[in-house]
């Protein structure tokens, strides 16, 4: 049999040969504490009755489980030798009856990689904690099933754990004898059940609501996170964003949350946002912040709470048959998340947030080699673990905002309602989304269907402006381009499609008080390579035209001459924050594009960014400059660059007011950006209380923030950062210390730090993250380009002999992208020539750093001709 990567054509097989009833799973948790013997994995029983039926009586099929050993094996009362049909990964099943009974007892490894069944020992006190986080496919590294989102079932499970721990699952679940039974759930898939025990600290509350017809629901509530993190857990504020999104939903909706109670855990080394688990949502612990932060960081875990909380009925409720049609989940939490975080809770500003950073994350998703349209062709479950990305989500979001626009907001959330009550429980495809939209809208959605779900890449729209002798507008026109490829000749060798887009386009001009403001505004449908906006000629010639004007679409936004030269000189001047955020996001687009030249980006960070209202942009502009500096700027003017850059941040750092969250914005970037020793000396200053900044604040988070730049730069020495430590002495500040030991520039700590992650498996995923961030220093060139030729050699070993996860840590963590020069682009292309046959997955991942590599060369010429060189 193939092993771990089941194919679509094999679920399809198998889905239309079984029929899956429930499964009974019991787990014996006891061996997580005490010490491990032996040389083997640390490993738990794992005991799963499951009844299933068979379309064809006398067939075969299989099961999947990955375990280290199968204890014994029966189906229909007949025992099977474990050694003749369990091959690690699958259990042949011969000769199956219409109606079957399959029990496996196994013993399942407990995880380090964030896989599976995760376990995690708390350096502080030495407490242990378990949860599991199994999409698209790990659940079968805990019990056995059928490991496909359409064969759904009923869930019984029955836990053992050491005493003292509680124990949670998707249904409630009660303690008894030292055994913990759950509520059986309702038909799920398996990748959304769900174990979390250890000795959390939780916190209880509860949601109550009379429905339309009177019934009162209540749902109890429940939040937790590990003992050591109690004193920073600020359940008060999740629990708050909770009932607002479950308020938000339910008027939306029509449907009553369907699963009961609502539990959700901040786990330790989680290898994801969150996992939308029905009843039991996980988070990353990150979520609990240990020291200031900025309202970005609330608004961010808000969005994240209620982006889970749309997959109860986007997903958990109604899910797709298989991952090809993973956007009709992710596409639709994202764009609920944000929906719901500006119509229910303080965060009313989320459009912003959306505009600028998740569609940034879609633009450059939708320009690599790599994209691919939102309704994907997923071959099988290594497709599906890298189809997480930018466009299924963010891309995906952006086009249903559009949609939103097309058919109006409220056939579309009268589509969204009976799309629920007709699939309630079951499995669906596109097709059966866009039939009830062509219901409750009246339009063509197969047109629209195939214009922006079902090709790929990214359109740019360019205003034209010809003015007539009064000085008026005499045609405005939308000019639209195709998505180029680079190193592709013609825009239709690549994605020639272009779309219809409902934009609205604002004319802005100074007023006599400096600010620029919009005057004028149209809406309209462009479609085709040229579209006239009738309803603004005769307009008063502007300085600025924004052709997607309150975000409506999903686009490349371009300026004309005009435009680009008043953003040049008068971009602070733009005061409403949702259009200065688009033009921010449409100058770093042709920051990437090599339109617009790196140290011009940086210019205008620079100049604007201390005017930044929305604190989330900043942040935003912060990391956009970073990455301008370090991969688009040309090596000749980057150290000079990044001195100006660093000054900057250092002159903002001092204005910002004092204690605000601008300011602890900017003393991280500062940080970050530090390149003189004067730098260097604040930082020491600011760490040992030599030195202060009126209302900064250095509390422990911060500390580590200044200690990896002084590490980076060999100012803080191993015995620093051992003492940092000590102070700290937390599962968090072990994984600042190890990110800022790997930071260290020497070529001993760089091999060591290599033979850790490449060469080793003793390390977790959330230590294997902080070295390989650690590792990779920009200012440290020249130590790391010997590992250009390790990496070729090491990445397709690494990714046949990994978790998935790991894999793809390594392979995009550590790509030579700092070797930035067209002799790393040659080796890149080498490898891919050499490793046609290698994993589709893994080259992948390749090409998509290849393309990022090549972007940053082209930026780097941009800007060295904008320099006269």
């Amino acid at each position: 049999m193939p092993g771990e990567n089941l194919t679509r054509e094999e679920a399809r097989e198998r889905a239309a040969l079984l029929s899956v009833d429930g499964y009974e799973v019991s787990l014996d948790l006891r061996s997580a504490v005490g010490e491990h013997s032996g040389g083997g994995p640390r490993t738990f029983r794992s005991v799963t009755t499951v009844r299933f039926r068979c379309a064809e009586p006398g067939a075969s099929s299989f099961a999947d489980l990955i375990a280290p050993s199968v204890t014994a094996l029966s189906l229909n009362g007949r025992d099977l030798d474990p050694g003749r049909v369990f091959d690690g990964s699958r259990i042949l099943l011969e000769d199956l009856a219409a109606d079957n009974e399959l029990v496996v007892d196994a013993q399942c490894a407990y995880s380090r990689t964030g896989e599976g069944m995760h376990r995690f020992v708390d350096p502080e006190d030495g407490e242990v904690y378990l949860y599991t986080q199994y999409e698209p496919a790990d659940s079968r590294r805990v019990f056995a099933n059928f490991e496909q989102p359409d064969l759904k079932a009923p869930y019984r499970f029955e836990v053992r754990a050491p005493e003292g721990w509680t124990v949670w699952s998707n249904g409630a679940g009660e303690s008894a004898d030292g055994v913990w039974r759950f509520a059986e759930t309702k038909p799920i898939s398996t990748y959304i059940t769900c174990v979390v025990a250890g000795p959390y600290h939780y916190v209880t509350d509860s949601y109550e609501r009379v429905l339309e017809d009177g019934t009162r629901l209540e749902i109890p509530l429940g939040a937790m996170c590990r003992k050591g993190l109690a004193p920073h857990f600020d359940a008060d504020d999740v629990f708050l964003v909770t009932k607002q999104g479950l308020d938000f939903f339910h008027d939306h909706f029509d449907y009553p949350y369907p699963f009961g109670k609502y539990d959700q855990a901040f786990v330790p080394e989680y290898n994801l946002g969150a996992m939308e688990n029905p009843g039991m949502v996980t988070f990353r612990e990150e979520f609990i912040f240990r020291g200031k932060v900025t309202r970005a960081s609330y608004e961010g875990r808000a969005n994240v709470i209620l982006h889970e909380m749309a997959h109860m009925w986007f997903g958990d409720l109604v899910t797709m048959e298989w991952w090809d049609d993973l956007w009709l989940k992710e596409s639709f939490a994202d764009f609920m998340g944000a929906f719901s975080l500006v119509g229910a809770t303080r965060f009313t500003d989320g459009w912003i947030t959306f505009a600028n950073r998740r569609k940034a994350w879609a633009y450059r998703a939708d320009q690599l080699p790599s994209t691919h349209p939102i309704t994907a062709d997923i071959r099988d479950l290594q497709d599906a673990k890298l189809n997480f990305d930018g466009i299924t989500y963010a891309k995906g979001a952006s086009v249903l905002k559009q949609l939103v626009a097309y058919v109006g907001q409220d056939a579309f959330l009268e589509g969204a309602r009976r799309y629920f009550k007709r699939h309630a429980y079951g499995n669906t495809r596109l097709g059966d989304l866009l039939s009830v939209l062509e219901e409750t809208s009246g339009r063509d959605m197969a047109a629209w269907s195939r214009a922006w779900l079902q090709t790929a890449g990214v359109n740019s729209l360019t205003p034209q402006v010809l003015l007539g002798a009064d000085g008026r507008i005499d045609e405005l026109t939308v000019l639209q381009e195709a998505a180029a490829v680079p190193d592709q000749p013609t825009p239709s060798a690549g994605h020639p499609e272009l779309r219809p887009h409902r934009v609205a386009v604002g004319l802005y001009r100074r007023t006599d008080s400096g600010t620029l403001e919009r005057y004028a505004q149209a809406e309209t449908d462009v479609d085709g390579a040229r579209t006239v906006v009738a309803e603004l000629a005769g307009a008063d010639a502007p300085e600025l035209v924004l052709v997607n004007d309150d975000d409506l679409t999903y686009c490349k936004t371009r300026f004309d001459d005009t435009s680009l030269a008043a953003l040049r000189e008068h971009l602070g001047a733009l005061t409403d924050p949702l259009a200065r955020a688009l033009c921010w996001s449409a100058l770093w687009n042709m920051t990437r594009d090599a339109l617009l030249p790196a140290r011009n980006f940086v210019d205008l960070v620079l100049r604007f960014a201390g005017r930044e209202s929305d604190i989330g942009v900043l942040q935003m502009l912060h990391a956009w400059a970073e990455s301008a500096l370090v991969h688009y700027a040309a090596p000749f003017g980057r150290a000079e660059l990044g001195v100006e850059l660093a000054r900057g941040a250092r002159r903002e750092l001092h204005d910002a007011e004092p204690g605000s969250e601008h300011q602890l914005a900017w003393a991280r970037f500062f940080a970050r950006s530090a390149a003189e020793p004067a730098d260097f000396d604040l930082l020491t200053g600011l760490l040992d209380g030599t030195s202060a900044v009126e209302g900064l604040a250095v509390d422990q988070e911060l500390r580590w923030a200044f200690l990896e730049p002084l590490a980076a730069h060999g100012v803080a020495d191993e015995k620093v950062l051992d003492a940092e430590l000590a102070r700290d002495d937390t599962a968090s500040g072990k994984r600042h210390q190890v990110r800022c030991l790997a930071a260290r520039p020497s070529a001993a700590v760089k091999a060591q730090c290599w033979a850790q992650v490449v060469e080793s498996d003793a390390l977790s995923n959330a230590l294997v993250e902080a070295t390989i961030s650690g590792f990779a220093q920009s200012s440290q060139r020249e130590l790391l380009a010997p590992y250009t030729e390790k990496y070729f050699a090491a990445i397709e070993r690494v990714w046949t002999g990994r978790s998935i996860q790991i894999g793809m840590d390594v392979v995009r963590g550590l790509f030579p992208s700092h070797q930035d020069s067209q002799e790393t682009l040659d080796a890149t292309d080498a490898w891919l020539t050499s490793h046609e046959d290698a994993a589709p997955a893994l080259r992948r991942l390749v090409l998509e750093s290849r393309d990022d590599l090549a972007r940053a060369l082209r930026g780097q010429a941009c800007d060295e001709a904008a320099a006269g060189r």
